[in-house]
């Protein structure tokens, strides 16, 4: 076991074998980070840009070798970025239960797994930064998103309680809440079908191409990962942060200040539903 810990700081970034986990992996590696990305399948990855373990956010024992293995190594973790998730969409009346659970197991419950795994060392340390990496879509309910939606904006609510309850231990936690961004999410994620005999069909399927749209002409990960090495450089980081299209983190704010059924009517024009 290595007793000194290593002098360059040490970052376990979960979903790390592409899209925003990687470019995050990446930008941290060529600033002095010791990186360490994790995916379900490691080995499948060619020549990975930094060390990658073995770890699925939806099974606890894999997450704890993975954190042991670090501290092992490294005799510290000083960041965790909780980057794992998957997407889904549908109408959520047609959206199949057990996809729902899996959604909320990887993008809710997993990233908490995780944040358990890392507290203990982090809490002897006396320092440490969490990361977790949500949605602006988390801030509403969008529609054919629902459970997305739900979930991302679960975790947001949760890293509230959670930075008060850890912040006599000097670990700081915070939210990183993208727009669209150019990734392969919209080849991974669940999809329900769109049914020849669903009274949702046509809403349902002009919504899923728009959604595909934005994510296709989204932005570089690359901004991602800078946003990300600002905020760990930041002596106190705040709650929230909104990462992405103007008009997406303008949304945000339309939101707290419009009547509700306003914003909804904004919503509905926006989709064209």
């Amino acid at each position: 076991m290595k007793t000194n810990a290593s002098p360059q700081k040490v970052v376990l970034i979960t979903g790390a074998s592409s899209g925003i986990g990687k470019s995050i992996g990446e930008y941290l590696s060529k600033h002095n980070f010791k990186v360490y990305g994790t995916s379900r399948n490691p080995a499948k990855i060619a020549n990975p840009p930094f060390t990658m373990l073995a770890l699925d956010v939806t099974k606890k024992e894999t997450i704890t070798a993975a954190v042991a293995q670090i501290i092992a190594k490294e005799g510290k973790l000083d960041v965790l970025i909780n980057n794992a998730g998957v997407g889904i969409t549908g109408p959520i009346e047609e959206t199949p239960d057990d996809e729902i659970a899996r959604a909320f197991e990887t993008n809710y419950f997993g990233p908490i797994k995780v944040i358990k795994a890392v507290l203990p060392q982090m809490r002897k340390q006396n320092t440490g930064l969490i990361i977790n990496i949500t949605s602006i879509a988390g801030y509403m309910g969008l529609p054919y998103r629902g459970i997305y939606s739900a979930s991302k904006g679960a975790l947001e609510l949760t890293t509230e309680a959670f930075r008060m309850e850890i912040k006599d231990f000097n670990i700081k936690m915070t939210n990183v809440a993208p727009g669209d961004f150019a990734t392969n999410i919209a080849a991974g994620r669940y999809h329900a079908p769109v049914l020849e005999d669903s009274p949702y069909k046509e809403p349902y399927a002009n919504t899923l191409k728009l959604m595909n749209d934005d994510v296709d002409a989204g932005k570089d990960p690359f901004i991602m990962a800078k946003a990300i090495h600002r905020i760990i450089q930041e002596k106190d980081p705040r709650g929230h942060y909104k990462i992405g299209e103007a008009l997406q983190k303008f949304s945000v704010g339309l939101k707290r200040i419009l009547p509700d059924k306003v914003y909804e009517k904004m919503l509905l024009k926006h989709y064209k539903l």
